[in-house]
């Protein structure tokens, strides 16, 4: 039942926040999970919560289709290269960096509001359009491109990451960058899940794919229906005390 209340949870905070990793992954490690098959069933599970969010906020996301038709590649190859140095790099290196990994993703779930209102600040609130220069182009797609190997690696915070690139770059309103945030980090976690499945069948539990699976397609649904009345200081301080209990797991009591 935790890990299928993690899914859930994550499901709904990948859509309205943007870092349900930092909620399912750390509940998957509490529960015994080695950390590398931890990250690979987590990545695959939530894909379903980044389509049925994705689809939600289909309304949004057609604002920016051409925006999205040019920043689809990057994400793809940026999940390919993410999950595949996930596998070549020893699994020690991961077991190592994942207490900074998590730690530097909770900073960034704390620093959110800032991001999220330097977006509102720049956001056209008619919610048209902005025409983006070539070279603010070419620095969102190396931003994507960039954050897409982040994600295939690990993808705690990719999100907020992703919301905070777009809203420093673009003037599109939060609800936009939202909807651009959802389909971009799905095509990530989707291809990084692709991988693993070609690769690392071996590194994947099933029945944890499948319990964070159910509950973050639920989830997912719910964040784009109603997840967005809900009081984002609650959903980040879930986010906090998990994440930090995972990291006090990781370093003190295994």
């Amino acid at each position: 039942m935790a890990i299928l209340g993690a899914g859930f949870w994550a499901g709904m905070i990948n859509v309205v926040v943007g870092s349900g990793t930092l909620v399912s992954f750390p509940v998957l490690l509490l529960c015994g999970y080695p950390p590398l098959v931890a990250n690979i069933s987590n990545t695959i599970g939530l894909v379903g919560g980044s389509l049925s969010g994705t689809i939600g906020y289909r309304r949004e996301l057609r604002q920016n289709r051409s925006l999205a038709r040019i920043l689809l590649p990057a994400s793809i190859v940026g999940g390919v290269g993410g999950s595949l140095a996930l596998l070549v790099l020893p699994a020690e290196a991961f077991d190592t960096i994942v207490p900074v990994l998590i730690a530097g993703g909770v900073l960034m779930v704390v620093a959110g509001p800032l991001v999220q209102r330097r977006a509102a600040r720049h956001a056209d609130p008619a919610g048209r359009a902005s025409t983006i220069s070539t070279g603010r182009l070419g620095g969102i797609v190396g931003g994507v491109l960039v954050l897409g190997i982040y994600g295939g690696y690990f993808g705690a915070a990719q999100g907020i990451l992703v919301v905070g690139l777009l809203s420093i770059l673009t003037t599109e309103s939060m609800q936009s960058l939202n909807a651009l945030k959802n389909l971009l980090v799905m095509t990530v976690n989707l291809i990084a899940a692709i991988v693993f499945m070609l690769v690392a069948w071996n590194s994947i539990d099933w029945l944890a794919v499948a319990l964070i699976a159910s509950g973050a397609t639920v989830g997912g649904i719910v964040g784009a229906r109603v997840g967005r009345r809900l009081p984002s200081t609650l959903l980040r301080a879930l986010i906090v005390v998990i994440g930090t209990a995972a990291i006090v797991n990781l370093l003190f009591l295994r």
